[in-house]
């Protein structure tokens, strides 16, 4: 009989029931024959046929560790679907894992409420110089110390060799053996949370990669009915559709249940394509919600869309998908504009500072305007979506990777431009995220690198790299995405924080996190108590922020030269004590520089120096900062 979808328990690939046995469940429609093939004794197990294409078997012969391969009709050895470990890479057996046997310390943990994320995006082979799961627990306490509350790993399903962003995994459930394996994330999941760090997992549902795909083998796992840009999609509303929705379901809660993972950030939704009468993501937040009231833990699924599509954050009885929050683009494409980035490509939409002050004031930039790179009219408003659903950012790994250099914004922009960019990002009201190493300004290239064993696979990988950038004025080679140099460059330079100018930004990062935390009118991401007022001639930016007696004013200058910034009236009159100035001599690399009055009574006008951000507070006892202590060195040696 076959077992039922619960949260309680995975039952796809291996499980281990605790009787001294394993209990084996494969969704496999096509073949005729199934058997478990034990790769130590060569034994060969036949499976028993269920409904709906599932085989099943329950064995003692399978233990914890155990190798194995599933025989189809009786001729073709391919790895499990529901693989919890490759010992051998992608090519080689299975490894029957049983998940349950780790012993976790965070009984107590609760994960902070979504408002209150402060993200870290890092990639785990590149930000040590070891790349394990173990070797980042060792920083920590240098995390924590910065202020960060909540790490987002770049994804970790099993892909070939040890050099890859992690996008293009076929086994959705085993985590990179080269990484630390399942035990591995279960450890540093462990530490995270015993330091008060929530942990999110990037996660692709939209795409299996190429290489190793041995999915057809077992079942229609995608369609031709769509393309996406990886090919035929992901078969989620096609015949045989519902094993493969299991699969996705069972993986996620797989990643919360048994590795205690807070939040899974899913790659491109918008390249799921599904038009049965429950959308994938509407399913998956229905079992979410069920395991949720199951284990008393909260869990988050956060997306990257590229839609402006409000639905897929509106919650189910308003008949969205109930995705928790989404990362927008849109806030960086105008940030960026506004510091000097050339309107090509997709930055050819936004309008620098005004897309800038809009995308504080309604998220989306597009909201029903029309697009001149899409040629259309797009997107629809989020006027009721609260400032804790979007995630905003001034780098991350896709708009540092895919530079034709990788160069992070520490090549591209002045000194002065880093500070005025973070700021910009941790004042806005929505969930900000770092990119590993940006908070010193690490200057080593992030470029896309995949090392894969199949030599036509790499061509192709290579010469796609060439292409996409075939437009661009630069004669700077494009960096083979395969060869070992482009991996090790991406490794973070973690004795930068000891030099100048990098150990002075991130003083000034640590001090920035602290004021948003620490200060009401920020940290509460009410997008109603917000006005925003620019000047296109002067390149300025003011955003006024409250909340009950807390009033907090950000003055930004973009500009190459110092302005005189007038304020609004009803803002002068109130008393303003300024806590943050980037042009402080503190923050500077040299003397000589002005910054803006330490008070604000009855003044309307402030002149802000160049490429500068000031903030002023008043009201509310917490209108102050207590600035942390210096990171100390031995947290990041």
């Amino acid at each position: 009989m076959l077992p039922p979808l619960t949260v309680e328990k995975r039952s796809l690939g291996v499980t281990f029931s605790g009787k001294n046995q394993a209990d084996v469940l494969l969704w496999a429609p096509t073949p005729e024959h199934v058997a478990i093939k034990l790769t130590e004794s060569s034994e060969v197990i036949p499976l028993n046929k269920e409904e709906l294409g599932y085989w099943s078997v329950q064995t003692p012969k399978i233990k914890p560790d155990s190798l194995y391969t599933f025989v189809l009709d009786d001729e073709k050895e391919c790895q499990d679907p529901a693989s919890l470990g490759q010992p051998e890479g992608i090519e080689g057996p299975s490894r029957a894992i049983d998940t349950t046997s780790f012993q976790w310390e965070d009984q107590n943990w609760v994960t902070p409420t979504l408002e209150n994320y402060l993200l870290y995006e890092l990639h785990i082979g590149t930000f040590t110089p070891e790349g394990t799961f173990d070797a980042v627990q060792g920083k920590l306490d240098y995390l924590k110390a910065l202020g960060i509350n909540a790490i987002e790993i770049m994804p970790v399903a099993q892909f070939s060799n040890a050099r890859d962003w992690g996008y293009d995994g076929v086994f959705w459930y085993a985590a990179q053996d080269s990484y630390g394996g399942a035990s591995g994330l279960q450890r540093l999941v462990n530490a995270c949370h015993v330091r008060g760090i929530a942990v999110v997992l990037d996660v692709v549902y939209n795409h299996f990669g190429p290489e190793g795909n041995f999915l057809e083998h077992y079942g229609p796992y995608l369609t031709d009915k769509y393309q996406t840009p990886w090919g035929n999609a992901v078969n989620f509303d096609d015949a045989w559709c519902d094993g493969v929705r299991r699969h996705v379901l069972e993986n996620a809660l797989m990643w919360f249940r048994d590795f205690h993972i807070d939040a899974l950030r899913m790659d491109a939704v918008h390249a799921i394509k599904d038009a049965g009468p429950v959308h994938i993501l509407q399913e998956l937040r229905q079992q979410v919600d069920r395991l949720m009231k199951t284990t008393g833990r909260r869990h988050y699924l956060m997306i990257e869309c590229d839609l402006n599509d409000p639905k897929y954050i509106q919650p189910l009885p308003e008949h969205g998908y109930g995705m928790d929050a989404q990362w927008i683009d849109e806030f960086h494409h105008s940030l960026r504009v506004t510091v000097g980035e050339e309107k090509t490509g997709y930055y050819a939409d936004f309008d620098g500072i005004a897309s800038l002050a809009k995308s504080f004031r309604d998220a989306y930039v597009y909201d029903g305007q029309f697009s001149e790179v899409r040629h259309k009219l797009f997107g629809s408003k989020a006027e009721t979506n609260p400032g804790s659903q979007f995630i905003v950012f001034s780098q991350n790994h896709d708009q540092v990777g895919n530079r034709k250099q990788g160069e992070r914004s520490s090549v591209l922009y002045s000194y002065d431009t880093l500070k005025l960019m973070a700021g910009a990002v941790l004042v806005s009201p929505f969930i900000p995220m770092l990119f590993m190493g940006e908070e010193w300004g690490e200057t080593n290239p992030f470029l896309y690198f995949a090392n894969v064993s199949e030599p036509k696979l790499a061509k192709e990988i290579k010469q796609g790299r060439k292409d996409e950038f075939s437009t661009s004025k630069s004669d700077v080679e494009v960096p083979d995405p395969d060869v070992e140099e482009t991996y090790q460059q991406a490794k973070l330079e973690w004795e930068l924080i000891q030099q100048k100018p990098h150990r002075t930004l991130l003083r000034y990062y640590q001090t920035l996190i602290a004021l948003r935390q620490q200060l009401p009118a920020l940290h509460k991401l009410n997008r109603q108590q917000l006005d925003v007022t620019t000047c296109d001639e002067q390149q300025t930016l003011l955003l006024h922020r409250w909340h009950d007696d807390q009033h907090v004013l950000c003055l930004m200058n973009f500009s190459s030269e110092q302005q005189d910034v007038t304020i609004s009236m009803s803002a002068s009159t109130m008393h303003w004590q300024k806590l943050l100035d980037s042009a402080d001599q503190q923050w500077q690399l040299e003397t000589g520089s002005s910054t803006a009055p330490n008070s604000l009574v009855d003044s309307t006008s402030v002149t802000l120096p160049a490429e500068s951000l000031v903030i002023y507070a008043c009201g509310h006892e917490k209108s102050h900062i207590n600035v942390p202590k210096p990171i100390p060195a031995h947290l990041y040696q």
